[in-house]
């Protein structure tokens, strides 16, 4: 299942409180553990990347203040606006980008984040190496498997990932870390999973970004290393005026 912002004229969501977001992140990370222990695997291979996106920092602060450390945004302004301040407070803090990426923000992306998640085209990677060359920082990359073939979806199709892969290292001198993928909405989820699992064991990447609130169970089956979870965190989504 894809976690879609909410899209409408008026904020209709009601204020999460601090005790909720606490609870909401006790009991995913207790789920993470149970999927990986079921699956004979160690929790501690698992990391639970809290999506924060539409969140507003005193919604984030009871988080952090439970000792989350990574940390997913969609949209790198909104990130702007509310992690520096953050970031002072709790300086470990790992952030990832999950969303669509446009190239014309990759120099505040690489700026910001720690990790990118969303990597699925050349004129991007190009972008990417230029700014990390200008900063002397580059983020960990991952590329994002559109396994679904979907039209509407950002991501490179799966018989296009070995390319991809080969001109990011070849031409850009990009190192890859990893795969990302979100399965059509409409679909098990479980085969998806499988299908990336087996891309990235092919090209030896050791990051399986893959696993939303509603299906992250079946991706550390499938061996995630990284799942993205944000309602089942911090709520319904804000709606987005």
């Amino acid at each position: 299942m894809t976690e879609t912002p909410a899209t409408g004229t008026h904020d209709e969501t009601p204020p999460i409180g601090e005790a909720d977001v606490t609870a909401g992140l006790e009991d995913v990370r207790a789920l993470i553990r149970r999927a990986a222990e079921d699956n004979e695997r160690d929790p501690a291979s698992v990391h639970l990347v809290a999506i924060s996106k539409t969140a507003p920092a005193e919604v984030i602060l009871p988080a952090l203040e439970a000792g989350q450390r990574l940390f997913g945004e969609n949209y790198v302004q909104e990130a702007k606006a509310k992690w520096p301040a953050l970031r002072e407070r709790f300086p470990d803090v790992e952030l990832h980008f999950v969303g669509p990426l446009q190239s014309n923000k990759a120099r505040e992306a690489v700026e910001l984040f720690d990790v990118i998640h969303s990597l699925d085209r050349l004129s991007l990677a190009a972008a990417i190496a230029k700014e990390s060359e200008r900063v002397g920082r580059q983020p960990k990359l991952l590329i994002q498997v559109n396994t679904g073939d979907e039209a509407q979806k950002a991501g490179v199709a799966p018989d296009a990932v070995e390319t991809l892969l080969a001109e990011c290292r070849s031409t850009h001198g990009l190192t890859i870390q990893g795969l990302m993928c979100i399965p059509p909405a409409e679909d098990p989820p479980s085969p998806h999973f499988a299908l990336l699992a087996r891309i990235a064991d092919r090209h030896r990447l050791p990051i399986l970004s893959m696993g939303m609130s509603a299906d992250f169970p079946a991706a550390i089956q499938m061996g995630a290393t990284h799942v993205r979870v944000g309602t089942a965190i911090f709520g319904a989504r804000a709606r987005k005026g």
